[in-house]
């Protein structure tokens, strides 16, 4: 048993790791062979733009306005950085939701404080932040 132990543990250390890239503006995940940036796409922005700009003159306008954040939790709202514990969260409109291409596993959009937020799921991290598109 401990020898397929030790084995298991040699042939894990030739795999090459993951490595995250810290001099990028987004997140992403690197290989020895590629990268994968987890972002908002530029369709995605347009899609989430194009729904927030079809209701402005709806009547669900100024609905869920959200309060200001304090300063100091809202500087926290930033790339890179762990969504503050406790804070108030929403999910997508449905219809929003269904019109965006889906997300990539372990990741979420999210929308607070009048900001829609990409976090991964598991470390509650930000990814990317669109803060010009919300109507509150």
């Amino acid at each position: 048993m401990r020898i397929a132990t030790i084995f298991l543990a040699v042939i894990l250390l030739q795999i090459p790791g993951l490595i995250f890239s810290g001099d990028s503006v987004a997140a992403g995940l690197q290989t020895s062979s590629f990268e994968i940036e987890v972002v908002f796409s530029t369709d995605e922005i347009r899609i989430i733009r194009a729904h927030y700009d079809s209701q402005s003159g709806n009547s669900h306008r100024g609905k869920g306005k959200h309060k200001g954040l304090p300063p100091g939790i809202a500087k926290n709202l930033a790339r890179g950085k762990p969504l503050p514990p406790g804070i108030a969260k929403r999910s997508l409109p449905y219809d929003l939701i269904r019109a965006l291409p889906p997300v990539m596993d372990g990741h979420e959009r999210i929308i607070v404080a009048g900001k829609i937020l990409l976090i991964e799921i598991a470390t509650h991290i930000i990814i990317d932040v669109l803060s010009d598109v919300l109507l509150d």
